[in-house]
Order: C-alpha cells, then structure tokens, then sequence
C-alpha cells in the first residue's frame, strides 16, 4: 500500500457518482460506458492508472458538474475488460481518501481535481478495529439482511477478518448517500465500525415501510 501510494498524482480525473463508495482496500467494479468516461478511463489507462471516486452532494442537480462533498477515495484501476458492445468493465481498488483543494479548469470532458492528501495518511498503515467489535457486528448484520432480502454465507462471514469484513460491508450496504459519505469521512476504522453497527442497528429497529434517522 505504501508503494502504491508514493506515486500518487496531487492531480487526477474523478468520477461523480452518488450513491458508490470506495474505500481504501476495496475493490470497487464499475460499468463504464458514457463516452466522457470511457475517455477517462482510457486516459488513465495510459497514465497512472488513478481515478477519485466521490459522491455529489444532491441527487437531482440538473447542472454538468454538480457541487461534490470535498473528500473522496482515490483508487487504481486493478482490471479492465471490454465487452463486444464498447463497455469497459473496471475494478477500482482504493487507495487513500483525499480533500479536494481545487477543480481544475480542464478540456477533458470529464472532471479533474487537484487534491491533499494529508488529513488521511493513516490509509496507507490503517490500524485494526477492535477485535470486541466483530460481535456486535454480526448481531445486528443478520437482522439487517433479512430486513434487506440479502442472503449470505454465515460461515465464510464468521470467518472473515473484520477490517476487511467492515470495508466489504460500508461498501456494498445500500445506505443512503448521506450515511455512505459519514462512513468514508470516519477517522479511522474502529469508528467506521461502530458507526457501521449504529446504521444497521437504527435500520433493523425501524418500523417496516418506515425510514431511519437521518442526518
């Protein structure tokens, strides 16, 4: 990980999309086949391999660049396939949150910023949550699941590492937007893993065809 991320560009292509998180060690698969993305990918393809993930801030901001929260997750492109249609199929794995410091004024058809890293240097040497952690975990995700319709392998979850248990779960859980981007901003993972535990928790008490708090 620190290899990887003593070639990080400062500058590199992003790619907006609301509701998609990326975390540093996780693998992130994306449909690609916009044209302006497809350009983008390619573009990195034959540079650094790199593209920031982050989320707009609304859903239905008709506008061509829509206002970003300012911290996303850089990854590299791990995989790469092309289907007979023109899709590029891709595999983004993260590397290391980052701060927006500037948007750049670019010709490239997609977005481009210029970014710090340095409020998240703790990605490239994470430090492990709680082991006690994990079964509070597991007590709330069966019950989250079910309330979900997610079916699951108990026995290859019981087994799982929890670092890496915590960063499969933040990613692929259909939070809203809002709670995805409270899990990628959390300090480090032991927090992301209470926080974690705290929204299937409010998921699973909440009445049926009601909603969670919010916030």
């Amino acid at each position: 990980m620190a290899d990887l991320a003593s070639s990080l560009p400062r500058r590199f292509p992003i790619f907006p999309l609301r509701g998609a998180l990326l975390l540093p060690g996780g693998n992130l698969p994306l449909n690609i086949f916009e044209p302006r993305y497809l350009r983008m990918v390619r573009d990195a393809m034959q540079t650094d391999r790199v593209i920031g993930m982050i989320q707009p801030k609304t859903e239905d901001d008709p506008s061509p660049a829509p206002a970003l929260y300012r911290t996303g997750c850089v990854g590299r492109i791990s995989s790469l396939e092309e289907t007979t249609d023109g899709r590029l199929l891709i595999t983004l794995t993260g590397v290391c949150r980052f701060d927006v410091t500037e948007e750049l004024e670019v010709a490239t058809p997609y977005r481009q910023v210029e970014a710090d890293f340095g409020r998240w240097r703790q990605d490239l040497y994470p430090a492990l949550p709680p082991a006690e952690l994990k079964a509070g975990l597991l007590g709330v995700l069966r019950a989250y699941f079910d309330r979900h319709g997610i079916e699951a392998d108990w026995s290859t979850i019981d087994a799982a590492p929890l670092a890496g248990l915590v960063t499969s779960l933040c990613m692929i859980c259909p939070f809203e937007a809002e709670e995805k981007q409270a899990l990628l901003e959390a300090p480090d993972m032991g927090r992301q893993a209470e926080l974690l535990i705290a929204l299937m928790r409010m998921e699973a008490l909440a009445e049926p065809g009601g909603s969670t708090l919010r916030h």
